[in-house]
This record gives structure tokens, C-alpha cells and sequence, in this order.
């Protein structure tokens, strides 16, 4: 719009400028008034921003008012090409507005080959518009050009965004692969292979953690350790593989009577240990007991046909006095480590004993600075010398 109105004004100074140079009415003797007027009025068409009216003295005569009719249209027409209006058509014949219709159809075509240029048709070449053709047709080649160079560039960077992705969904499934063997490798080093239980060691580190915070917390445990009953005299009547299986199975028993808070772990062979959180001496020989007695009647089945498996106990535990009591002739306490050893071999004892007594069977131990027998609450109790804990 702008434009526009800097267009107009510049036809107002350059009308102004003409002006000047008009033949004024009283110019010569030979002009009539009629013809000066007509001939102004022709001025105007050509240099005025705004179509002039004839008025009737000048309509009456034809040839001006044909040439009225066709100025002022060749005027609007133009006037719409300065805002690329194309649309409006010329019905005026001659010289003029041929040429008009040529340059309306140059400019159309200017805009054609803009459209297909913009959808991307690089092909059509324009040679009717001579010196422009050329230009432009270098300007669409260089434009081609450009359009293809970033198709390429944009080519390469989704192959290389491919290839990223890819290296970067490989690495991920290499570390998730290394977290499980990791995790893998980890339970394997703490677990034992072929029943899943803790192993020795893992055992004895947890146990140790778990009676420093009873410990702390002043809780008494209780701690047992489990043998098979002629477990070398089943491997040599079934053979190993059937070892196997009953291990699996006595451990699937066992872990049925394990509170969250408690865990057993395979102490070597067929012994196998447990820990009891929060619970005396008593309540950890029940437990036992009823392990042994639903060990004792689930039996195994194997090919050959069903066999009954039966296991001996040792349980013992701690006190609270034993956690502060330094040993004989020492003026400092166990460390937790120290006074799991000393369970364990306190329940190895008491395991001696039900092996001993006939098997398939639970002896308690009843230990403290001093051992001394015990039989409260019908719980089977083993006398052995002194024992500082």
C-alpha cells in the first residue's frame, strides 16, 4: 500500500511538472477553446492521479470520448499491475492495449513459473521474456542447485542420526547386558549355584550385619544349622543327580517356614544354616521342629519312585548379656563376627548331639558365660564345658 501511494505521488510531481507546459487558453489565435479543452483533457487522462470527467460539450464528440474510454481503462489496468493484479481484464483493441495483454501475460507467466518453482519443479525452462528469461532461469538453476545440495546434506544427517541411533541402541543393550551379567555374576557370588541359597560366605556376612543391629537394638537371635540324614548313603543308592534334586527340594521346604526377616544359606555339602531375627531359644527349636517334620513327610519324588528325607538340627542363640560379656581373662567384648563363629560352632554341637541321639531330630543348646542344662518348655537341651561368648 505503501508502495503504492509512493507511485501515485510521483505521478502527482511529475503531472505538476507537465503542467507547466501546457498551451494556456488564450496560447494563439489559431486555438479554439473546444480543441485546447480536449486536448487538456487528454493531458489529464495521462498525467492526473485521478480519472478526469468529460463533461457533455466533450462527450458529444465520438473520437474523444472513444479515446476517454480507452485511456481511462489502459489507466486502471495499469494501475492493478502496481499491485500484481492480474486478474482484470482489457476488452479495449489497438496498439496500446496489445501491449498491455503482452506484458498481463508476461506477468502471469512470471507468476506460473514462481508457483512451480515453489512446489519444487525445477524442469520447465521460461524463454519468452528475453533478457529476464535468462535471468531467471539462472536464478531457478542456482535455486535447483541449493534445494539439492541441502537434500543431500539432509540425506547425510538422517543416515548419520540412523547410524547414532543404532550405535546408541547397541550400547544400551551392551550395559543392559553387562547390568545383568553384573547382577548375574553378583547373585553367583553370593548365592550357591545349585539350590539358590546363601552361601557360606555371603551367609556369615549378612549374619554379622544383622547381629551388630540386633546388637543395637538389644534383640536377642537364634541361629541352627541342618544336616541330611545319610545324605553319602542316598547319593550311592540314587546316584548324584538325585543328590541334587533332594537338596533343591529340602531347600524349597525349608525356605516355606522362613519369615521375610530370617534367610538360611548352604553351609557346605548337605549342612545348611539359618538365622531367626528376634527370637529365642525356644521359638527357633519350634521351628525347627516343624521344618523337620514337613521335611520328613514331602517326599521326593524321583523316577525310581518316592523317598522320604529326614535332617537333624543343632539351634542355639544369644542373649543380651553375651553381647556385652568379654571373654575369660580379656577385658574387652566379641566383635559380631566372633560371636557368630561361636554359634555356629555351639549349633555344631547341639547338631553332634541329634546325630548322635538317633537322627531326624532337633537338640537346642542353652548357652551363656556358663553352659548349664536347661529342659523348660520341652526343649531338648546339651550340656558341654565352659564357653566364654
Amino acid at each position: 500500500m505503501e508502495k503504492r501511494d509512493g507511485v501515485e505521488n510521483a505521478f502527482v510531481k511529475d503531472a505538476a511538472a507537465s503542467e507547466k507546459d501546457l498551451p494556456r487558453k488564450d496560447a494563439g489565435p489559431d486555438t479554439a477553446p473546444e480543441e485546447y479543452r480536449a486536448l487538456r483533457h487528454i493531458w489529464e487522462l495521462l498525467h492526473q492521479p485521478r480519472i478526469p470527467e468529460l463533461d457533455d460539450t466533450l462527450a458529444d464528440i465520438p473520437l474523444l470520448r472513444e479515446i476517454h474510454r480507452e485511456l481511462a481503462e489502459i489507466r486502471q489496468v495499469m494501475k492493478s499491475y502496481t499491485s500484481w493484479e492480474l486478474e482484470q481484464n482489457i476488452e479495449s483493441r489497438g496498439i496500446l492495449p496489445g501491449y498491455l495483454k503482452a506484458f498481463q501475460s508476461n506477468l502471469r507467466h512470471i507468476i506460473w513459473r514462481i508457483q512451480i518453482v515453489r512446489q519444487g519443479d525445477m524442469t520447465p525452462q521460461s524463454r519468452s521474456m528475453g533478457a529476464f528469461s535468462d535471468t531467471f532461469n539462472r536464478m531457478v538453476q542456482q535455486l535447483d542447485m541449493a534445494l539439492k545440495e541441502l537434500r543431500e546434506k539432509e540425506e547425510k544427517l538422517l543416515s548419520m542420526t540412523e547410524n547414532l541411533q543404532q550405535e546408541v541402541s547397541q550400547r544400551d543393550s551392551v550395559v543392559e547386558a553387562l547390568q545383568e551379567s553384573e547382577s548375574r555374576f553378583r547373585y553367583l557370588a553370593g548365592h550357591d549355584a545349585l539350590t539358590g541359597a546363601l552361601n557360606r560366605r555371603s551367609f556369615i556376612e549378612r549374619a554379622t550385619i544383622e547381629l551388630q543391629a540386633a546388637i543395637t537394638q538389644n534383640r536377642i537371635c537364634c541361629l541352627a544349622i541342618m544336616d541330611i540324614d545319610h545324605f553319602k548313603l542316598f547319593n550311592d543308592r540314587h546316584d548324584h543327580l538325585a543328590g541334587d534334586e533332594a537338596l533343591r527340594h529340602v531347600v524349597k521346604v525349608m525356605s516355606a517356614y522362613l519369615r521375610k526377616m530370617d534367610f538360611m544359606g548352604r553351609y557346605g555339602g548337605e549342612e545348611f544354616v539359618f538365622f531367626f531375627q528376634g527370637t529365642d531359644l525356644e521359638t527357633g527349636h519350634i521351628v525347627c521342629e516343624r521344618v523337620r517334620k514337613n521335611l520328613a513327610s514331602a517326599p521326593l519324588e524321583l523316577e525310581s519312585g518316592p523317598v522320604h528325607i529326614t535332617a537333624s538340627f543343632g539351634v542355639t542363640m544369644t542373649t543380651l548379656e553375651e553381647f556385652d560379656a568379654p571373654p575369660e581373662g580379656a577385658n574387652f567384648s566379641l566383635s559380631s563376627s566372633e560371636i557368630i563363629r561361636k554359634l555356629v560352632d555351639r549349633a555344631d554341637k547341639a547338631l553332634y548331639q541329634a546325630k548322635k541321639a538317633g537322627r531326624n531330630r532337633v537338640v537346642s543348646y542353652h548357652g551363656g558365660l556358663e553352659d548349664r542344662p536347661a529342659h523348660d518348655g520341652g526343649v531338648e537341651t546339651v550340656e558341654h564345658d565352659k564357653e566364654a561368648l
